[in-house]
């Protein structure tokens, strides 16, 4: 499994921007062929205080070809419009391969 990672900045304002992120900008989202799953995590600090960074965002997909078709779909191109719009100078995103290896232990 692979996921795309959107990493994004302290907005100037967080209730706009999360009033738009999860009321438009999800739900264009969430269209996008081959998602598996989208998990949103709000960023509420650091273990030594504030953070930069106000949400992170992962989005499943079978593999990096499923991420990238799903990308380049009209779904994926017109939530990349979007983001573009509100939050290009705040976003980062990555792709990862998912590893479950994690010990027995600590599981």
């Amino acid at each position: 499994m692979h996921k795309l990672i959107a990493l994004y900045k302290k907005p100037e304002n967080a209730q706009d921007f999360d009033t738009h992120y999860f009321n438009v900008h999800m739900p264009l989202a969430n269209k996008m062929p081959g998602l598996r799953k989208a998990e949103i995590s709000k960023i509420v600090g650091t273990p030594q205080g504030d953070a930069d960074y106000h949400l992170l965002a992962e989005l499943y997909f079978d593999d990096l070809d499923a991420i990238k078709a799903a990308l380049g779909s009209p779904e994926g191109r017109e939530a990349g419009k979007d983001l573009m719009g509100f939050a290009g100078k705040l976003v980062s995103l990555y792709f990862a391969q998912v590893e479950d290896k994690v010990p027995a232990s600590i599981k």
